[in-house]
């Protein structure tokens, strides 16, 4: 699964490459708030430019549903990336119709061009078989570097890679060799933190992750289903009480394998949940066994961030995946500051799983001093839960 052929493993010189990337980048009113995504692209691109290819760049954009929406168009993306290239970048006004054929046959060496939307097509997201053959005859290699969605099995993500020689790019390289060292051979201690909403969302993770690191620490709405395991009560706290048993069960093998399991014991409490979401909320801190049954529970309390800080502190290897509270407000952003900041001053290999996590670190200025930050939450996730990525397992091993 670690051990993938890259673009310095294969001739490329004259070659027609597709490179599936993520330049699935958030817009308003048809501008591009944010283009961390292409910027993340460029070492691949660049790398296959300066090496004489004829690049043909492809990637979804959100959720047309199979048809054509002008609205998600990427021609933002490629005047962006025309502008960080210094070259042009041409958009195909279709995936694999006369235009897309016409002006990939066209290419010159050095030079790119990007196909519209694969998801205005409905054959992308269904893997269609005649889609892939028809989106891999546009060229003679295959390059995935989309790592954000390399945990879907969809056309230009996986299937082209049954019709054209597949190896990684840079981000992908970069994802699988730390996140994969991190997972199959550690330096110790091993650390994980987990946190979000719901222990349903995290439970392979857990019951992975059990059988690998030293401490696995929980914060989040889902702490207070494995409170209420121990017994406690949790007041109006996020509860799934279909998953107790499975908590108790998880608590259990951390103690019959020897691994700390850390929980919160003191909590950030509140009458409810604030509304807005960042509106200001008068909150106390409590024990964890003594949460007031007409309160509810929406962040670490302040000895809890220090026992999680003290943790990190003693750690060769971190992973983190999930806020420890409400993140989008501020005064119950306290939690998850916290253990990024911990992160950051930490000097042990420290990785942040996509999604809220990245967010924090990005939004709080801690991203230049966590060792990797994953671009892709869903598939850094399932990379976490030991499954298998198609959009991975389809390249050529070494």
């Amino acid at each position: 699964m670690y051990n993938k052929k890259t673009i310095e493993d294969v001739a490329v010189e004259g070659k027609k490459v597709l490179v599936r990337c993520d330049f699935n980048v958030p817009l308003k009113d048809g501008k591009i708030t944010s283009d961390k995504r292409i910027v993340e692209a460029l070492p691949t691109i660049k790398y296959l430019l300066s090496h004489g290819a004829k690049v043909i760049l492809c990637s979804h954009m959100g959720k047309p549903k199979g048809e054509v929406n002008p609205k998600y168009s990427l021609a933002p993306v490629a005047a962006r990336l025309s502008e960080l290239l210094g070259k042009e970048v041409v958009l195909t006004k279709d995936i694999i119709g006369e235009d897309a054929k016409a002006k990939a046959a066209a290419l010159k060496a050095g030079d790119a061009i990007l196909l519209e939307n694969v998801r205005f097509d409905a054959r992308e997201e269904k893997n269609d078989p005649a889609f892939s053959k028809e989106l891999a005859s546009l060229a003679e290699l295959y390059v995935n570097d989309a790592f954000g969605t390399a945990h879907r099995a969809h056309a230009s993500t996986a299937g082209v890679a049954a019709y054209l020689p597949a190896v990684c790019g840079y981000l992908i390289q970069k994802e699988i060799g730390i996140m994969g060292k991190a997972l199959s051979n550690p330096e110790r201690p091993f650390v994980a933190i987990l946190g979000g909403a719901k222990v349903s969302d995290k439970l392979n993770v857990i019951n992975n992750l059990l059988g690998k690191v030293d401490t696995l620490i929980i914060g989040g709405g889902m702490a207070y289903t494995f409170l209420a395991a121990k017994g406690y009560g949790v007041g109006k706290s996020l509860l799934d009480e279909s998953k107790i048993d499975y908590c108790r069960d998880m608590m259990k093998k951390a103690e019959e394998k020897g691994v700390k399991l850390l929980l919160p014991v003191d909590t950030t409490v509140a009458a409810g949940f604030p509304d807005p979401i960042d509106a200001p909320i008068d909150v106390s801190v409590v024990p964890s066994d003594k949460i007031p049954a007409d309160k509810e529970g929406l962040d670490i309390g302040t000895k809890t961030m220090e026992l999680y800080a003290d943790a990190v502190k003693n750690a060769k290897t971190v992973v983190w995946n999930g806020p420890m509270g409400v993140f989008e407000n501020p005064t119950l952003a306290k939690g998850t500051i916290s253990v990024a900041k911990a992160l950051a001053e930490s000097s042990a290999t420290t990785i942040v799983g996509g999604g809220d996590s990245a967010a924090a670190c990005e939004q709080l200025g801690f991203a230049d001093k966590i060792t990797h930050i994953s671009t892709g939450g869903g598939a850094s996730l399932e990379f976490l839960e030991g499954l298998v990525l198609p959009g991975i397992a389809c390249l050529e091993d070494k």
